[in-house]
């Protein structure tokens, strides 16, 4: 007996596919420009010796390369649960 989930089954699932993945591509790129803005604004605070804007700064960094990786994991996590999923 092979049962396995119908993904044509519900209307409009390649749209969906579609615009979460133009999603997932937008908060990749504000999250690669955030590191990028958030290590200028630490490397100001650090040589300027501002320690406010060196704080922020770094925050800034390590919430953007946290954001890039969960929706990078994000990515291969639905990916892996579709492939489980044609398994079963």
């Amino acid at each position: 007996m092979d049962v396995f989930p119908d993904f044509d089954g519900l209307g409009g699932i390649g749209d969906l596919k579609q615009v979460i993945g133009a999603l997932l591509t937008i908060v990749l790129i504000v999250a690669v420009l955030m590191v990028i803005v958030s290590a200028i604004c630490w490397a100001f605070g650090a040589s300027h010796g501002n320690p406010a804007l060196a704080s922020k700064g770094r925050v800034g960094v390590l919430v953007g390369v946290g954001a890039a990786a969960l929706a990078g994991a994000g990515v291969a996590w639905v990916n892996w649960l579709i492939a489980l999923g044609n398994q079963l």
